[in-house]
């Protein structure tokens, strides 16, 4: 049953009992009118006939047979009588009366007869007047009925009064309970769904869509909780479905701050820090409970980093003294770095006011230290460059004095002419370093021209070469080429260049007397050439820093080698042959320099 119609039913039961007491009361006063208007019709009537016939019996008593006009008055009410008997023996009473009337009647006829023959001189008959006296006694007879019945009536009449007063109370207490019941239960019955349906909301407003609405009944109230459940439902669904997206951004976009090489901090627009990345709380120094949260002026008190790097953000011209703010210097796990701050405003569009407003700052530390290096690199081999060249300047202009001397004798002319010349290829050989390594930098690339190319005719090129340094250090050279060694692809020229760069280090690097190895084999699909000196070895931590640009690692000696690009170059060009270009060595163990090229 649906709400409406319990509704309808509770106020169609009131009405139906409102109507059943009232028709019970217009029943029960009608009744009661109808028994006073019958008491008033028949005995009330009889009563006041009766008075009438005893007022005209007491004129009659003054004169009982000479009053005739007391004797119709008497007749005429005991007429009205006749037509009135409603009481048992009240007939019988009219009966006798009327009877007696009629003697009566016949008595005053014999007495008027008498008195006109008194007047002729004859007697008059005696006892006539006895009739009037039997009629009194018959009219209080008759209205002693009346009065019995009256008064029996009346007592009647209250105890239905009683009765319908009682079974008044009865239905009116019944529609009372009635509607108290109803009073209690239809509004319980239309409140208690909507405290459910409220309490529910709450719930809902608080983002908790599990408090669903129990389906207790199939009324409107049973459709409306089969609704909302859907509604929660499709809620529980959207709020999982948005709440799994926003943690995918959300671990999205704290891995993208967290694994950030910069330092990151986010200060609201009241400076309150509300991100520090990892990497800023290790260069703090402080973890990121001790940092979220508090005013980056407290913190700056006790932190110098976070004091240098709040001070642009105090100074009237900003971006001015962002700019000119120095590289922050951090020693961190023994190791210098040095790194550059940059601030930026962060704004948000208000919808509201349909204006930008200004949210906060975002203070980033970028990791500079490989460009304050490589600067460094680049200074050291600008002073390295310079020495070099002017070394062997120096040593050609003191050399071209000697040959302007005709006293020189032609072995000495000979000798110092080998030496301008040994210069002049160590000059001609940094000369075309530079020009490979601004033809890498400008991005034209390495022009290769690939071929079958026979290693042998590559080894003996290059020893051919560098014979002289190793005739000038008395070092020994053993060559492990396989007769069955297999063509390469290869540019001649650009491997012939890496093999005379790995001799001349090695050259430079081995003590006299020792022996330099260089030996091929195949490896796989590759032939491998490798050249083994005995000089005293690199440590493993710079095995990958050799052949950076512009690295210089000094040996025991002291001594540091030429530019610090040919084995930078030496590796570009290998790898553009398809081939891999490494180190092995240690500490005082020598070292041994392998590259690899593709077989024909």
């Amino acid at each position: 049953m649906n709400l409406k119609t319990k509704i309808t039913t509770g106020f169609l039961a009131m009405l139906l009992l409102v109507l059943s007491i009232g028709g019970y009361a217009y029943y029960s006063l009608r009744q009661l009118d109808r028994s006073s208007r019958d008491v008033l019709k028949a005995n009330l009537y009889s009563v006041e006939l009766g008075l009438r016939m005893l007022r005209s019996l007491d004129q009659l008593a003054r004169q009982p047979l000479a009053d005739t006009a007391g004797t119709a008055a008497f007749t005429a009410a005991l007429r009205a009588e006749s037509r009135n008997v409603t009481e048992p023996g009240e007939q019988q009473v009219v009966n006798d009366l009327q009877r007696l009337t009629q003697q009566l009647q016949q008595h005053q006829q014999h007495q008027q007869l008498a008195r006109r023959a008194a007047a002729a001189g004859q007697s008059s008959p005696l006892g006539i007047s006895a009739e009037a006296y039997q009629l009194g006694g018959l009219t209080y007879q008759m209205m002693a009925l009346n009065t019995d019945a009256l008064n029996r009536k009346t007592e009647a009449a209250n105890l239905r009064a009683d009765q319908a007063n009682r079974n008044l109370i009865l239905f009116a207490t019944l529609a009372g309970l009635l509607a108290l019941a109803l009073a209690s239960s239809v509004p319980e019955a239309a409140v208690q769904p909507l405290r459910k349906l409220t309490a529910a909301l709450d719930h809902a407003t608080e983002r908790d869509f599990s408090a669903s609405i129990p389906q207790e009944s199939h009324d409107e109230f049973g459709q409306v909780a089969r609704a909302f459940n859907r509604m929660l439902s499709q809620l529980r669904e959207y709020r999982t479905s948005t709440a799994a997206e926003l943690i995918t951004e959300r671990n999205r976009a704290a891995s993208i701050v967290n694994t950030l090489d910069e330092g990151l901090l986010l200060l609201d627009e009241h400076r309150t820090i509300l991100l520090a990345n990892p990497v800023l709380c290790e260069l703090l120094g402080l973890p990121a409970e001790k940092l979220l949260g508090r005013p980056a002026a407290t913190v700056r008190l006790e932190n110098d980093l976070l004091q240098a790097m709040l001070r642009p953000l105090d100074a009237p011209n900003r971006e001015a003294a962002v700019a000119d703010a120095p590289l922050l210097h951090i020693s961190q796990r023994g190791e210098e770095a040095f790194y550059q701050l940059a601030v930026q405003d962060l704004v948000s569009f208000n919808e509201a006011t349909a204006k930008t407003e200004f949210v906060g700052h975002i203070l980033t530390l970028r990791n500079v230290s490989d460009f304050k290096k490589l600067d460094q690199v680049k200074s050291n081999f600008l002073a390295t460059v310079s020495h070099e060249l002017k070394t062997p300047l120096s040593s050609m202009n003191l050399n071209l004095r000697l040959l302007q001397d005709e006293r020189l004798p032609a072995e000495e002319r000979q000798r110092v002419t080998q030496s301008v010349r040994q210069e002049t290829q160590r000059l001609q050989r940094m000369v075309g370093e530079l020009l490979d390594v601004s033809r890498l930098d400008s991005g034209a690339g390495i022009q290769l021209d690939v071929r079958a190319t026979d290693l042998a005719d590559v080894v003996r090129y290059a020893t051919a070469t560098v014979q002289a340094q190793l005739d000038d250090k008395r070092l020994r050279l053993d060559l492990q080429l396989p007769e069955t060694l297999p063509a390469v692809r290869a540019d001649v020229e650009k491997t012939t260049w890496v093999l005379i760069n790995l001799l001349a280090n090695a050259i430079r690097y081995s003590p006299a007397g020792e022996t330099l190895t260089v030996r091929a084999a195949l490896a796989g699909p590759q032939v491998q050439v490798s050249v083994q000196d005995h000089g005293p070895g690199i440590a493993a931590k710079h095995h990958d820093r050799i052949f950076q640009r512009f690295a210089q690692v000094p040996n025991q000696a002291g001594y540091r080698g030429g530019s610090g690009l040919g084995l930078s170059i030496a590796r570009e060009f290998i790898t553009a042959q398809g081939g891999r270009l490494w180190v092995e060595s240690e500490l005082g163990s020598g070292s041994a320099f392998h590259f690899t090229l593709p077989v024909a």
